[in-house]
């Protein structure tokens, strides 16, 4: 994914492409210890609307657009 591996910051430089003008801040965010799962959702306000974005953190800490895989019961055979 060529959306991965990078900071939330650079992601939502990226993704959102905030101007100076424009107000960017964090609506909502969710840390599941237990589970393992956190995201982020960015919201910039511009001139023309507003646009919001949800942001996934994945196991390695890298930060992506898409949400992880869940995780599988899986068995192997030795």
């Amino acid at each position: 994914m060529a959306s991965a591996g990078k900071s939330l910051h650079s992601m939502v430089e990226r993704w959102l492409a905030p101007t100076s003008m424009d107000t960017v801040h964090v609506v909502e965010f969710k840390n599941q210890r237990a589970r393992r799962q956190c995201y982020v959702c960015v919201e910039a306000r511009r001139a023309a609307g507003t646009a919001a974005m949800f942001f996934f953190r994945r196991k390695d800490g890298f930060w992506c657009i898409f949400p992880p895989n869940q995780e599988r019961p899986t068995m192997r055979v030795l």
